[in-house]
């Protein structure tokens, strides 16, 4: 049976030279429930990626931010699923963000990312850095 293929973005937001890591609830996938992500989610049929990426930062954390460059697409092939993930260089809004689907956010350097559980494609993106 062929996976399903789920198109996705990701805002690596990068303030006074850190990043803005969340890290996901939990699920019923071990494979990512808890790890942690770039911010971002699933491209609606027909949406821009530009679009998607504001979209889902306004419902994730009620934030606005201004999308960048695009940093690197990479694909990823999970137990249940394939993703292919587009993150782009994105800056916050003025306001402070809230986490409505996340457990905990960190801004941390690259080097600090290192520690952390990221998930597969996600820590992909981190190696682009």
């Amino acid at each position: 049976m062929e996976k399903k293929k789920i198109q996705v973005v990701a805002a690596v937001i990068r303030q006074d030279g850190k990043y803005l890591c969340t890290q996901r609830k939990r699920s019923r996938l071990p494979y990512i429930t808890e790890h942690w992500e770039f911010p971002g989610g699933k491209v609606k049929e027909g949406e821009c990626h530009y679009k998607a990426l504001i979209r889902e930062i306004r419902e994730e954390m009620d934030w606005d931010v201004f999308v960048g460059k695009e940093i690197a697409t990479v694909e990823y092939e999970y137990p249940d699923f394939c993703v292919s993930l587009t993150a782009y260089l994105c800056k916050g809004g003025d306001e402070e963000f809230k986490l409505l689907e996340h457990l905990d956010a960190k801004w941390l350097t690259r080097e600090e990312m290192e520690s952390l559980n990221w998930t597969a494609a996600d820590r992909l993106i981190v190696e682009k850095l």
